[in-house]
């Protein structure tokens, strides 16, 4: 793929190294006081980290741990070659669905990529690298390792940058079908009519993932043989393969 001149995303988060587990997140402080359950947890909070509990209050009746408040780091270091292509394919896709959205006259809410290391807690709940990327509608947000790319390679046989670029489009395609209001759940059907309808909705992303591969084609970005990765990619990588081989069985949607 030829990226040199495409821009990157401003819409990557990268939490790799920061675990799958949420910090110590407050409590909220009643307006008639603590209480006692309250006073219990000051009391502990002051013992476990040493400080008087007074000034675990902040001003605004919340507790407060002296800790730092966690920021989760957005864009990708320079050094960082791989993270780099993910957020040039995420922008492209970005330029190539909002063109297409103002088509209809319609706006397009950019998803968000997630770059993390084993496992994260997302809206969609904590999830494991081995399970693959994935798109959570809850938070509007694309999930990926960066080292199932390696995973494409060495164990799906799907090697090539065009393969990769492939699977960040497809859970694109998973937020365009939740704007349009064609990602469903599949609450209320049964287990196989559930089956079905995921199914249909990955083969959905991925006609979705080869409109924005085609609009690649056309500008010039893809080079000879990119369209043959993602074809391999498709076939290599579905989700409920996947999920099949880390867990023995398909989840439906």
């Amino acid at each position: 793929m030829r990226l040199d001149e495409v821009p990157e995303s401003g819409n990557v988060e990268d939490r790799r190294g920061m675990g799958g587990g949420g910090g110590f997140r407050g409590f909220a402080m009643r307006p008639g006081g603590l209480g006692i359950g309250g006073a219990l947890v000051l009391l502990v909070l002051s013992y476990l980290f040493g400080i008087d509990p007074m000034s675990l209050l902040s001003p605004n009746g919340s507790v407060d741990t002296g800790q730092p408040t966690t920021s989760v780091p957005t864009g990708v270091p320079a050094s960082d070659p791989v993270a780099r292509f993910a957020s040039k394919v995420l922008a492209d896709t970005e330029n190539t669905w909002t063109e297409i959205f103002a088509r209809s006259g319609q706006q397009y809410v950019k998803p968000t990529l997630v770059l993390y290391s084993d496992s994260v807690d997302s809206a969609c709940g904590l999830s494991s690298s081995a399970s693959g990327p994935f798109y959570c509608p809850n938070d509007q947000k694309v999930y990926l390792d960066l080292s199932f790319f390696q995973e494409l390679d060495r164990r799906f046989g799907a090697p090539g940058d065009f393969a990769q670029a492939y699977v960040i489009a497809h859970e694109v395609g998973h937020h365009v079908q939740n704007l349009a209001g064609a990602l469903s759940s599949g609450a209320g059907l049964t287990r196989r009519g559930a089956n079905a309808q995921s199914v249909r909705q990955e083969l959905q992303a991925d006609c979705l993932a080869g409109v924005w591969g085609y609009s690649a084609a056309r500008r010039g970005i893809l080079e000879a043989g990119d369209a043959e990765e993602g074809l391999n990619a498709a076939a290599a990588i579905g989700d409920d393969r996947l999920q099949r081989a880390s867990q023995g069985h398909v989840v439906c949607l």
